[in-house]
């Protein structure tokens, strides 16, 4: 057990650092990407990457824990109406608003089957997603990896799955292993399940979410950055086909890992 940079006490178990999320009243996926052992005696950073999910709710006392953190960099993930309908981040002082949006086709014109693998659904959509949305991806992982940008909170609306692909390409190119990427991005069915629980309790009328909305198997992340590999010979690969440069690749080590 150990001290965090921000102060909080972690315990680790299975590779997962099971109180790296960050408690907020109404965001539910919030949580530290630092800590994951990435090869050669090096770890992730704590306290400069953030993962979540939409924080246009921020008031109060989340607001002020927020600006506790020292975040200089929002990125925003979500589609130009999902901004337009949910508004976005608070304007604070010192913080950087960017909005990225990755292009990827709608999920409603690919229907879960209800009894499929749920995996196989969601590696198919993030495969759409590494395709068409190549140069979003590429954007967000480049100011990423600018250490005057950090601390960075990247989000979508859930934080699992736009957000799962832009750290989980970060944390490959990092050396962190797809075992720990798929553990943390499993992490998001939790949060899931909050935020799930909420919605009910504030909104009652509204209609329950499907599973793959909500799910995050950590086979389908798995999957996900095995299919990339093998499509571009490493995910390292497929960030210099997207557009990340080898000097992005650099700066994003040399802040990113202690």
């Amino acid at each position: 057990m150990g001290l965090t940079p921000t102060g909080r006490y972690r315990v680790r178990v299975d590779a997962i650092e099971v109180n790296r999320r960050i408690p907020f009243s109404a965001m539910f996926n919030f949580r530290d990407v630092g800590g994951y052992p990435a090869g050669d005696g090096h770890t992730v950073a704590w306290g400069r990457l953030y993962r979540s999910d939409s924080p246009h709710r921020i008031d109060g006392a989340d607001r002020d824990a927020f600006v506790a953190l020292g975040v200089r960099t929002v990125i925003d993930l979500r589609r130009p109406y999902e901004v337009a309908r949910d508004g976005r981040v608070p304007e604070l002082d010192g913080l950087a608003y960017r909005h990225i949006h990755p292009e990827h086709t709608p999920w409603t014109e690919s229907q879960y089957e209800p009894g499929s693998s749920l995996a196989r659904y969601l590696a198919d959509r993030y495969a759409d997603l590494a395709g068409t949305g190549a140069a979003g991806l590429a954007e967000a992982v480049g100011l990423i990896a600018d250490s005057a940008a950090a601390p960075v909170v990247v989000h979508c609306v859930a934080g699992k799955d736009r957000t799962g692909i832009v750290c989980a390409l970060t944390l490959s190119a990092l050396g962190v292993s797809d075992a720990d990427i798929a553990a943390d991005y499993a992490l998001s069915t939790e949060a899931s399940a909050r935020f799930s629980a909420w919605v009910a309790a504030t909104t009652p009328e509204a209609e329950e979410l499907p599973a793959p909305f909500l799910a995050s198997p950590a086979e389908a992340m798995s999957l996900f950055l095995t299919e990339l590999r093998a499509g571009h010979g490493s995910v390292e690969g497929y960030l210099r086909h997207a557009g990340v440069t080898d000097a992005q690749l650099t700066a994003l080590r040399d802040h990113l890992l202690d």
